[in-house]
């Protein structure tokens, strides 16, 4: 058995951005926390493996510039944030249309100036790519509350309701949110599916620079040294223990389990496990990077198995050796036979270039990448299970970056109150993640 010198007020199983976001709380409040991780890195799905000099996110979710828990959640104050260009470039009929840009009030009247003579795209002419950008900026003023007050349905049936012509709505609507939500089928909640739009319509798509990894590794290192250990395997836990296999028990007053959904069912019998979306992520390299600059490539037609691809050294330059050029692609749902030969030739329509010469460094899939959010969705499931026992996670709000650290925050609270310990610097919950 561990030395008494072992035993923590709270045991956090997960190294996530969770878990690592409500160890930080915790600590600050003033508890002891150890936080154990079975992998040998710390992060779970915002992993960012090196090969070769290139930093190769495992799924990469795309986030905003104004995702609020990047801004308020403590240990994250040093994070670079990298974006795409505004709007995206969508992919319909052999051609590349630049759309979706929102820029404030006037984003409709600029939008329809700048497009007049433009050709009319798959997606709609001048006056729908105005009224897209309208509703856009109507969806951004709009607060959370009254968006979650909306009847409920899928987001694909929601987008027919929002005024727009069809072509404008599978042109442009639909490969955007289903990237967003890495949903093809578009089966989520359309609450679910308006937040994250909203997200969309206030700021700019980014990434972290140096890779998804940035985030956990920052908020571990804003932990005290010792909180986080690697490779340690969880075989059962209750209220105030946790059984290892390298350590035998470990003591404690709180258990919060912060891992995969999947895994949280299995270590908590009873806690219902969801559906989950698969994503597999794709890295080549080129000798010359594709003209798309910054700019986000959708494909609105369904022609191949690529959903979204980016060149992700213009986007984030630290991805790749100086000189080099990374091309980063995600195909969502099950992966069909012969997946790098159909996502190569699929990219070079893309991007009208050839791809033979490209060179494959990596493919990571995660069957479990993203949980379900079908409607309805508790947006709020439960992070305190009983006194002493609590689980946090994507799971547990909505299947986001910005969900994984709002639950993490409500977790720890929930913990401080049972404890009663008041947190230092107490600040009001966000709004809904």
């Amino acid at each position: 058995m561990l030395s008494t010198a072992h035993h923590a007020d709270v045991v956090i199983i997960g190294a996530g951005i969770a878990g690592l976001s409500a160890a930080h709380r915790l600590t600050s409040a003033g508890l002891s926390v150890s936080v154990l991780e079975a992998a040998p890195r710390i992060g779970g799905r915002m992993s960012t493996a090196e090969v070769d000099g290139f930093r190769l996110d495992h799924i990469g979710p795309l986030l905003t510039t104004t995702c609020p828990q990047l801004r308020v959640t403590p240990g994250l104050e040093g994070l670079v944030l990298r974006t795409f260009a505004p709007g995206v470039l969508v992919h319909s009929e052999g051609r590349q249309y630049r759309t979706g840009d929102v820029r404030g009030a006037r984003g409709a009247l600029k939008a329809a100036r700048a497009l007049a003579s433009a050709p009319r795209p798959p997606m709609g002419g001048p006056i729908d790519q105005a009224r897209v950008a309208a509703a856009l900026t109507r969806l951004a003023a709009t607060p959370a509350a009254r968006i979650l007050a909306r009847p409920e349905q899928t987001a694909l049936a929601a987008l027919s309701h929002r005024g727009l012509p069809a072509r404008t709505v599978n042109g442009f609507l639909r490969p955007l949110l289903a990237a967003l939500l890495a949903d093809p089928g578009l089966t989520t909640s359309s609450r679910c599916a308006d937040l994250v739009l909203r997200d969309y319509a206030r700021g700019r798509l980014c990434v972290p620079e140096g890779g998804s990894a940035t985030l956990p590794e920052l908020l571990a290192a804003a932990l005290p040294p010792g909180t986080v250990r690697t490779g340690v395997h969880v075989t059962a836990a209750d209220i105030t223990s946790v059984r290892t296999e390298e350590h035998g028990e470990l003591g404690c007053r709180s258990l919060l389990v912060a891992t995969g959904a999947g895994a949280a069912a299995e270590l908590l019998p009873g806690l219902r496990a969801p559906s989950f979306h698969p994503v597999t992520v794709l890295h080549h390299t080129a000798p010359a990077p594709p003209p798309t600059g910054t700019a986000l490539l959708l494909d609105a037609d369904g022609s191949g198995p690529v959903a979204h691809t980016a060149v992700m050294s213009a986007v984030d330059p630290t991805r790749a050796p100086r000189g080099r050029t990374l091309i980063s692609s995600t195909v969502l749902g099950t992966p069909p036979p012969g997946l790098e030969r159909a996502v190569r030739t699929h990219l070079a329509a893309l991007y009208g270039v050839r791809t033979d010469d490209w060179e494959l460094l990596a493919v990571h899939h995660d069957p479990e990448a993203v949980p379900a959010m079908p409607a309805p969705h508790d947006l709020r499931r439960p992070v305190r299970l009983l006194a002493g026992l609590y689980v946090c996670g994507d799971h547990r709000d909505t299947s986001t970056v910005r969900g994984a650290l709002y639950s993490g925050r409500r977790a720890a609270d929930a913990v401080l109150a049972d404890l009663g310990v008041r947190p230092a610097g107490h600040t009001p919950l966000p709004e809904a993640a």
